[in-house]
């Protein structure tokens, strides 16, 4: 048994922590609002002028829009495929597949000065400018993987037996996958492309070897900051650049809360009866053939 001195002491070190890694983004956050351009504490007060003035900004804009493009564009590439490699791995077994199972992953566990240098030489021996289409690709490399992640994870909780039952009933494989797999995997899949969108979207690291003279937001913030220019618009963008990782996040980690059908919900009383219980479950369809 814990003693409640180990209590009170756990408690007060994550209060610590918590503070710790809390207090200077709320500082942040109060100084977006600071009236004088002179960043000091206490702040001489507040004042929503900052906003106007990140907001007219051209650069912001175009940073922005730079930003909200690449993060799109490399989520619907690690959609597609994090989502096929998924479903490969999960479905087949063959040599090396626990070998490309880590492969998949690897880019993720890399330090990002690694990943984007390998890249930069890349386009560089093959010629490629870099541009969008490098950063899409650069962002796309660790996006993959949290939705092969998130995909995978769900493919390994939902039951067999649904799908056994619905080749029993006659139904073809993209009538399965529209009525059984795809709502199974949606909130996999949805989570997994916020989260892409949220690593997309405030990367720097790689973005720094593959976008050349562009800036993306995350760039500008970090442009400014080490200039020492700018720095009460910088912190209204960070602001906003909290807001835009945080509520992605948030959603994500709702949606992967629930899950669909997994054997865990399947419940003792369908494994007595045995395969031929999921028949309820799918007969509210009628599939082609019967």
């Amino acid at each position: 048994m814990e003693g409640r001195a180990t209590r009170i002491g756990l408690r007060i070190w994550v209060v610590a922590v918590l503070l710790f890694l809390f207090v200077p983004i709320g500082i942040i956050c109060l100084y977006a609002f600071n009236s004088s351009n002179v960043q000091s504490w206490p702040i001489h007060g507040l004042s929503t002028k900052w906003l106007t003035v990140a907001w007219n900004d051209p650069q912001v804009h175009a940073a922005l829009w730079l930003s909200v493009k690449a993060g799109l564009f490399a989520t619907s590439v690690a959609l597609v495929l994090g989502s096929a490699a998924a479903f490969g791995v999960h479905r087949f077994r063959f040599f090396g597949r626990e070998a490309v199972s880590l492969l998949l992953v690897l880019p993720l566990a890399l330090p990002g000065i690694i990943t984007g240098i390998a890249l930069n030489s890349a386009f560089q021996y093959v010629g490629v400018n870099l541009s969008l289409l490098t950063i899409v690709i650069g962002h796309a490399t660790f996006c993959i993987v949290v939705v092969y992640n998130n995909v995978l994870a769900r493919l390994r909780r939902v039951s067999g037996s649904l799908y056994e039952a619905s080749a029993d009933l006659g139904a073809h494989g993209l009538f399965t996958f529209r009525t059984i797999t795809l709502p199974t995997l949606s909130t996999a899949i949805i989570s997994g492309a916020l989260l892409a969108f949220a690593l997309s979207f405030d990367e720097v690291i790689v973005t720094t070897f593959t976008a050349g003279a562009q800036n993306t937001l995350p760039l500008w913030i970090f442009g400014a900051i080490r200039l020492g220019q700018q720095l009460p618009e910088v912190n209204v963008v960070v602001v906003a650049v909290l807001l835009l990782t945080v509520i992605p996040v948030g959603i994500a980690a709702r949606l992967t809360g629930g899950g669909g059908v997994t054997r865990a919900s399947a419940g003792p009383a369908r494994r007595e009866r045995g395969s031929a219980a999921t028949a309820p479950e799918l007969a509210e369809f009628e599939p082609p053939g019967l």
